[in-house]
């Protein structure tokens, strides 16, 4: 941050490494640990379809990422899809993107990491055992308060952290993937033969797949949400998701072969912590190390998810559709405080009635309606204004492919398999309608709200993001 002039705003201070960092980092979270067995399940434990799942779902992400990476370049602004879906197709499909974002889809996604935080945390406590719910829960919620003031008090420690985080995961994955290359040389290869062999899921299924393995790689778009704080963004960006996202499918294929070496599809499926499990098998003297080191993956996901979080509400707030206390920044942290806080409280809520595989699938479902919306702006800003400069251009045809896939992941599961929850998804996302017409079109302004927006300036120590403004009460 920078505060010369009298001004907030973002200073550049993420580089290539930092870019490939923050991505790698924001994937690799509570995915690889959850999806292997929801993936294996829903090809019918057929193992050749799985891995072919897994591969598929990195390219289908690398094709997204690098939409983004075009938009990212052409539209230098913090906010991701929201910024582009507003420029593309309009402002209440931004606000609907908005309202989804913030109130339920980034909040399920952290309730999910945090969730698996604490399965991660306390299995080895209780061995043969499932977990005591409100331990879990009690240990999530701690979590989130703990990520959410980090975010709260430093953007260096973020940083920092992130860095150190990325270092933490590749090694453990590294670990895993060495010992699954090991156990291949003693020729533990059972599970391979004949891995295309028995039922094969329908398009129902497979859709449900890709939601799992998709939830594995989400944050390929992080970047999009610190752009106004990346050096040098036409190179940097693409750079960044080419070195990582390929990274990110090579550790993922080589995990799940890990996995496959020393446990077969229905232990996987059985396991609620199939590395814990697989460590108890490989390594049992110090099979500890692997929860640790899942935990800290987790947390590092967790942290940079919120921190993406903090730029959406930014942006948001900027474009006034959000309240303006939302934008603001904390005058001596210079971090968005009331957005972290607001974040916080809403995930927090959110671990209470949870069930992880119900909040995998409301995730993934509106997620893709989301990247299907974003790649259709990237097309209609292609042929509304072909003179803009874009400093990176995507091949068109990914766009296309990105899309149809969108179209694929909503509707092949709906029509085969109805189930409430999409219903519910839909419904949520259309009531933000119920907002915008009359506080954003409109204008409605509630009474005393100005005031109220004075007293928690105060409260928080938070100031405008444009210039430092006296906030006076009577």
């Amino acid at each position: 941050m920078d505060t010369a002039e009298d001004k907030v705003v973002l200073k550049r201070t993420i580089g290539y490494l930092s870019g490939v960092s923050f991505i790698v980092t924001v994937i690799l979270g509570s995915g690889i640990f959850i999806s292997p067995g929801a993936v294996l399940l829903c090809s019918q434990l057929n193992v050749g379809v799985a891995l072919m799942i897994w591969a598929a779902c990195g390219i289908i992400s690398m094709a997204g990422a690098l939409c983004y990476a075009e938009l990212g370049t052409t539209f230098p602004s913090s906010g991701g899809e929201y910024f582009y879906i507003k420029k593309g197709l309009g402002p209440i499909p931004a606000f609907i993107f908005l309202w989804t974002f913030i109130i339920f889809l980034r909040p399920a996604a952290t309730t999910v990491q945090a969730l698996m935080f604490a399965e991660y945390v306390i299995q080895p406590f209780f061995p043969g055992c499932p977990s005591p719910e409100t331990v879990k829960k009690a240990i999530a919620i701690a979590l989130i308060l703990t990520v959410g003031i980090i975010n709260c008090l430093s953007t260096k420690w973020i940083i920092l952290a992130q860095n150190v985080f990325t270092v933490l995961k590749m090694a453990s994955l590294t670990a895993i993937v060495i010992s699954g290359i090991v156990h291949l040389a003693m020729g533990n290869t059972s599970n391979f033969h004949g891995a295309f062999e028995g039922n094969v899921p329908n398009v129902s299924q497979i859709g449900e797949a890709f939601y799992q393995g998709m939830f594995a790689f989400a944050g390929w778009n992080v970047l999009n949400y610190v752009i106004e704080e990346i050096k040098n963004p036409s190179k940097n960006i693409p750079r960044s998701i080419l070195t990582a996202m390929c990274a990110v499918i090579v550790f993922y294929l080589l995990v799940n072969i890990s996995y496959l070496t020393v446990l077969t599809p229905k232990e996987i499926v059985s396991s609620a912590a199939v590395s814990v499990t697989w460590a108890d098998r490989t390594i049992p003297s110090v099979a500890w190390i692997i929860p640790v080191s899942v935990a800290v993956s987790i947390f590092g996901s967790l942290n940079g998810g919120m921190f993406m979080l903090g730029r959406l509400n930014y942006a948001g707030s900027k474009e006034g559709h959000l309240p303006a206390i939302i934008s603001m920044l904390h005058v001596r942290y210079m971090t968005p405080a009331p957005a972290m806080i607001i974040s916080t409280i809403i995930a927090s809520i959110f671990v209470i009635p949870s069930d992880l595989i119900s909040l995998t699938n409301y995730f993934s479902f509106s997620t893709w309606l989301l990247v299907g919306l974003t790649c259709i702006s990237l097309v209609v800003l292609r042929y509304r204004e072909p003179n803009l400069e874009r400093p990176y251009k995507v091949f068109l045809p990914i766009a296309f492919g990105v899309i149809a896939v969108s179209i694929f992941l909503v509707l092949a599961p709906i029509i085969q398999s109805p189930k409430v929850q999409y219903f519910y998804a839909l419904l949520f996302m259309l009531s933000s309608v119920i907002f915008y017409i009359p506080f954003v079109y409109f204008k409605l302004q509630i009474p005393f709200f100005d005031k109220i927006t004075c007293y928690l300036q105060l409260l928080l120590e938070v100031s405008p993001t444009d210039i430092f403004e006296d906030c006076k009460t009577e």
